[in-house]
Order: C-alpha cells, then sequence, then structure tokens
C-alpha cells in the first residue's frame, strides 16, 4: 500500500488514516461484496488496469509543471476508458489551477467502470497546471 497507493500530501504519515478515510468513504459502499482487504485489492488491480498516469503521457499530458486544458484532460480519460472523468484541481500560491484527483465510477462490485452518477465539483479552471512529483 506505501508504494501503490500513498499518501502524497503527507509523505511523512504511514499512511493508515488516509487508508481509513478511503474505505470509510468509499469502500464501504461495496461491503456487501468485498470486505476491506478485497476493496483495497480490487482498488489495486482497477489501477492497475487503468493505468491513469500512462493514459494521460500517451496524450502528451505529463505531470512536468506544464499548463493542459481541462478539456484535453477530460477527452484523453475518456478516450480511454470509455466514460467521463471528474476532475479535481487545488490552487498553488500563485492562484494556478492545479490538477489534484482524478475520479472513475465503478459499480459495487468493483469490477467494472460506470458512468458517475454525480460528478465532483471540481474547481479546475480552463488551464490546469500537471504538478511534477
Amino acid at each position: 500500500m506505501q508504494q501503490s497507493w500513498p499518501t502524497l500530501a503527507c509523505p511523512s504519515n504511514s499512511g493508515s488514516s488516509f487508508w481509513s478515510h478511503e474505505w470509510e468513504k468509499h469502500g464501504t459502499c461495496s461491503e456487501s461484496v468485498l470486505d476491506q482487504h478485497g476493496y483495497f485489492k480490487t482498488a489495486l488491480d482497477l489501477g492497475a488496469q487503468i493505468n491513469l498516469l500512462q493514459i494521460l503521457r500517451s496524450s502528451g499530458i505529463n505531470p512536468d509543471d506544464s499548463f493542459y486544458s481541462l478539456s484535453s484532460i477530460i477527452n484523453a480519460i475518456k478516450n480511454a476508458v470509455g466514460y467521463t472523468p471528474g476532475i479535481e484541481c487545488n490552487v498553488d500560491a500563485s492562484g494556478n489551477s492545479q490538477l489534484y484527483q482524478i475520479y472513475l465510477c465503478v459499480d459495487n462490485s468493483g469490477s467494472n467502470l460506470i458512468e458517475c452518477p454525480v460528478l465532483p465539483n471540481g474547481k479546475c479552471g480552463s488551464r490546469v497546471e500537471f504538478p511534477s512529483f
């Protein structure tokens, strides 16, 4: 988990509180099908299968502090996976919109992507910086 699903916002943290939050907010929706271990394994397997970083890189969108149109990010992912992603941004000290999170929705089994019933209000500008990490 430390390597495959780290908390980048607070890398010195063990990750336990972050993963606990992920289970409480997202994993419990699949509780009738997946236990906690199954949820995280399924999420990691799905993340490996749908490599968002590779999808973006294949479209020339790289984590190199450059700016990209929000529509190009959305379209790159939608064209690769067939579903519209939710994109969430934060704002850096200079007021730039930065790519923060990408949302894709799955069914309760964690096996199949679905259209998200509601996309997050991502607060992204039309141009988004993809920070290096």
